[in-house]
């Protein structure tokens, strides 16, 4: 086993220790197939606690509220019976020493009126994403959203709140605020999604406001040590997002202006795809922003082992995020020590119901020592 590789080394989020810097990524597994969208220990519990040895657990995106909806099994946490659902599973992934953050998920404008009963799906402006939904009967093309009036603006920070309330009373270790990929927080960021002239809109400042004053509530239920957020800088031509001249400069502003919090981790994503053809996109998310940032800075998409470990030693990054690769090597962490090959994922049954990939996968067999 070989324990002196940088992803395996432990690091301090605020008071939380994690064990090793191996994430396990944020994804949608669409498993909470029951009419109140509740996690339970059968199915959630057994997947998370079979991947309790990564350094930390993100959950998949669960949404703050009903209006939140965009995605067919998802879990939520903003209802008693979703927060005593996620109270199974942290008990689970804590019983494996594990540690756990839920995140905050609010999808906007990347949504149906299938989920809303036949209302609009709220966004900062009344923008058709032109992309697809992910209704109960298949994909569908996706609406022109209703532009929200500022008190739906004031009620979604609510929502945030409450359900980072519901997070802490669910033994939750922290949370992570969804403000990437071009779900609702990332369309006010963005100029080419946002076009409000009040104070949502407009200056990068403005488009950022809604982010921060998320922030300032949730750190009235929990510590502020254990709130981390995830940004995608270079999203373009994915989930309805166009980069244009402002999209670099207003994540400048916010990742510096993130300084001014006492955060666990911020949590960046390189580019989902080739975007160095793409003017004003930058290409090196973590090199640019590593030196911005002050606090633990987490990195995301297409890492294996080797990079993984080559970020952190070159200190572009604190910790690495894995996705694809979580979904079918529960033991992440034991294969990496190992340098032992991983399994393959089955695309096919990534957002089907029930056990089959996605709490089947086997674990690597230990070496029988005679």
């Amino acid at each position: 086993m070989d324990d002196n590789q940088a992803l395996l080394k432990p690091i301090k989020l605020g008071d939380l220790t994690l064990k090793n810097r191996v994430i396990m990524a944020p994804m949608t597994r669409s498993r909470a197939d029951n009419p109140g969208k509740v996690p339970t220990a059968d199915l959630q519990g057994k997947y998370y606690q079979q991947r309790a040895s990564a350094g930390l657990i993100i959950t998949e995106g669960s949404q703050v509220s009903e209006k939140a909806v965009g995605y067919v099994n998802t879990p939520g946490i903003h209802t008693k019976e979703q927060t005593e659902g996620w109270k199974e599973v942290t008990k689970m992934v804590h019983d494996e020493g594990g540690k756990i953050f839920i995140q905050l998920w609010h999808v906007g404008r990347i949504s149906h009126p299938d989920f809303h009963n036949g209302d609009l799906p709220h966004a900062p402006s009344a923008l058709n994403p032109e992309a697809k939904a992910y209704t109960p009967d298949g994909f569908k093309d996706t609406v022109t959203p209703k532009e929200m009036t500022v008190e739906d603006i004031k009620q979604t920070i609510q929502d945030f709140k409450n359900a980072a309330k519901n997070a802490w009373e669910a033994g939750f270790d922290g949370v992570e605020i969804h403000s990437s990929n071009g779900y609702l927080l990332h369309q006010f960021f963005s100029s080419t999604s946002n076009k409000r002239t009040d104070i949502y809109g407009g200056y990068k400042q403005n488009r950022a406001r809604i982010l921060f004053e998320i922030i300032d509530e949730i750190k009235t239920v929990m510590p502020e040590n254990r709130i981390g957020l995830r940004l995608n800088p270079s999203l373009h031509g994915i989930f309805g997002m166009t980069l244009n001249e402002e999209t670099i400069p207003t994540f400048d502003h916010i990742i510096e202006k993130l300084n001014n919090y006492d955060l666990a981790y911020l949590h960046l994503s390189e580019p989902f795809n080739d975007v160095s053809d793409v003017e004003h996109a930058e290409t090196e998310i973590a090199k640019r922003y590593r030196p911005v940032y002050e606090g633990n800075l987490m990195i995301n998409a297409h890492f294996d082992q080797q990079k993984g470990n080559k970020v952190i030693e070159d200190g572009d990054a604190d910790m690495v995020a894995y996705g694809k690769p979580y979904v079918s090597n529960p033991d992440l962490v034991e294969r990496f020590a190992a340098h032992a090959e991983l399994a393959e994922w089955d695309s096919d049954t990534f957002y089907t119901p029930g056990h089959k990939g996605y709490t089947d996968y086997p674990k690597m067999e230990k070496e029988v020592k005679v």
